[in-house]
């Protein structure tokens, strides 16, 4: 033992002191942490043995590149500060999950991740998996390694609530195997609040409100950190006092729920002209709870109002893509309320001239083109189908696939959707009900998130219906988690659009490199999904036609389990990028 290092405590008359892994699971539990998604491994085992004599939720997944999707689907639906935890062995186990922690740093999302580190004694010897702990500095809110075995409970307590605090982010712990093991008592370790967010200076939101007082054309674009924040009745009562329509991020998408009238889309890559021209034609413009990024704005090239208030909790995001006229560093939340209690004093009221439609009016101007064109890609799709009785069927198109699926779904189900080609048409034709009834992920853009964080949402919600959207592309990246719904019986509803193509690679290789059509397919060798879901455990079926989507929906959310929906699609199908931005058939 090392001259440093107190001694474990002698047993008392109570019975032996704890192990340091029993002493951690105890300080999440008192924490409200009592879902771990992971990997057991031999590194693991003393959390393990802990986790389940407190009967706390262990959830096997079957790749470490789940577990940290699945943490982050669970705090992506949870309310308030609602999180999970991770726990993976070192070297592959945590390089692995490194893929989920940076989608959840860019994505604000509280987990906490432990990781077990290589024993001490050996540390520095190549042990076995061995990784330098500061591997993980850049994907991390903060990565944290524990040295003294009376260290872990304070840096796990700590790491809980930095992880809480706004803005929110993935925090990595590293405690050696050795340290779980040994039976040194923990200090006692008082509770301590997140730091507030920061509230918006009087003064700004007075120059705010002198910005919107005027406004003939205001809009309101809305991104992640409104989520974040539990923001959402503030946003919609701000709209509505500033009769505004509310553009979001692909982040915010659900903060206001799309059926409301001043919804107006989506701003991602397949945002149309129409939504496009919505933000550029706006006199002013108010940005709550988004970064602008390069994803959301096509690298900026997307024009924004002519006068401009941004909202953000980090200052450095202000002026990055687009000057502002004012800025703001602020929760999302706080700067709304104070924004809304100025409406409510009448102190300013969205001005109106003769002759300027309402927000309502623009924002159904917007979801009106986007209709026609969703219609005008389903009649081009039935065009093409030659009939007679010995054609196949012609296979689908994603909006059409998605509007079956909304009208199969309840409004108060929890959604996920998985990146790749068809989360473009995801986010522009499927309507979200709620800031927690919808996932997807942000500027990282990863694929295979969709299943993994339909399993995080689900045990963070078992009372509501959970349906994960997927593309065969994304779902092949995490179809090992088939089975981890099969084995752990959870009911989530997998509904995966089936192309048999990377298409939007396929297309764009097309389009711009002179590559044969579907050069990134695999239509030859067809994927069966139906027989890869059901060799796991899963009960799955198949539907080519358009009137048999939502009743195959309604049957897997009927199933007293997890189920599959396997829908063929066009793998030819234009990209929700080109189709949204371009001339119509008939223009």
């Amino acid at each position: 033992m090392d001259a440093h290092e107190p001694s474990p405590d002698a047993d008392s008359e109570d019975g032996p002191t704890p192990t340091v892994a029993e002493a951690v699971v105890d300080a999440m539990l008192d924490r409200g942490v009592d879902t771990v998604f992971g990997i057991p491994g031999k590194q693991t085992l003393p959390l393990n043995r802990a986790l389940a004599d407190r009967d706390a939720r262990f959830v096997v997944a079957r790749h470490e590149t789940a577990v940290t999707h699945q943490a982050w689907g669970y705090a992506e639906t949870s309310d308030a500060d609602g999180m999970a935890a991770t726990c993976v062995v070192p070297g592959p186990g945590d390089t692995n999950a490194m893929n989920g922690l940076k989608n959840a740093a860019n994505d604000c999302v509280p987990l906490l991740h432990l990781a077990v580190e290589t024993e001490r004694s050996v540390r520095g010897g190549d042990g076995i998996h061995e990784t330098p702990p500061e591997t993980y500095d850049t994907v991390v809110k903060e990565n944290v390694l524990v040295d003294s075995p009376a260290g872990a409970v304070p840096a796990v307590a700590e790491a809980i609530r930095t992880a809480r605090e706004h803005p929110q982010g993935p925090v990595r712990v590293g405690i050696p195997k050795d340290v779980l093991a040994s039976r040194t008592r923990q200090p006692a370790v008082g509770d301590r609040d997140p730091t507030p967010s920061p509230a918006p200076p009087a003064e700004a939101v007075s120059e705010a409100a002198a910005l919107l007082d005027d406004a003939a054309t205001p809009v309101v674009l809305a991104g992640g950190g409104v989520r974040r924040s539990g923001a959402s009745d503030a946003l919609r009562s701000v709209a509505e006092g500033l009769d505004a329509p509310v553009v979001t991020t692909y982040k915010g998408k659900g903060t206001l729920p799309e059926s409301h009238p001043l919804s107006a889309g989506v701003l991602c890559g397949g945002a149309s002209t129409e939504l496009r021209d919505l933000l550029a034609g706006a006199d002013v413009g108010l940005v709550v709870g988004s970064d602008l990024d390069a994803v959301a704005t096509a690298s900026w090239s997307v024009s924004m109002p002519e006068t401009l208030a941004h909202v953000t909790l980090d200052g450095d995001d202000i002026g990055f893509g687009y000057e502002a006229d004012l800025g703001v560093v602020a929760d999302a939340d706080r700067f709304l309320r104070a924004l809304d209690e100025r409406l409510t004093e009448g102190a300013i009221g969205g001005g109106t001239e003769s002759g300027v439609r309402s927000g309502a009016e623009r924002a159904e101007s917007v979801r009106a083109a986007d209709r026609e064109r969703f219609a005008a890609l389903t009649e081009a799709a039935d065009d093409r189908d030659d009939g007679g009785e010995t054609a196949d069927p012609r296979r689908l198109r994603s909006v059409e696939v998605l509007s079956a699926v909304r009208d199969a779904v309840p409004e108060e189900a929890v959604v996920t959707a998985d990146a790749g080609g068809f989360r473009l048409w995801t986010l522009v034709s499927f309507p979200a009900s709620g800031p927690r009834s919808y996932v997807n992920p942000g500027s990282w853009a990863t694929m295979g998130t969709g299943l993994p964080s339909a399993i995080g949402a689900k045990l963070a919600n078992p009372d509501r219906d959970v349906v994960a959207l997927t593309g065969d592309g994304g779902l092949m990246m995490c179809v090992h988690e088939l089975h981890t719904l099969a084995s752990e019986g959870i009911d989530v509803t997998v509904v995966a659009l089936n192309n048999d193509d990377y298409a939007i690679i396929s297309e764009e290789a097309s389009r711009s490199y002179g590559f044969p059509d579907a050069s990134y397919g695999w239509q030859e060798t067809g994927l069966d999904l139906v027989a890869v879901a059901s060799g796991m455990g899963v009960p799955a079926e198949r539907v080519r036609d358009r009137d048999a989507v939502a009743e195959a929906v309604e049957r897997a959310r009927d199933r007293d389990g997890p189920a599959l929906v396997e829908v063929v699609t066009d793998p030819t199908e234009p990209q929700a990028s080109e189709w949204m931005t371009g001339r119509l058939p008939d223009e």
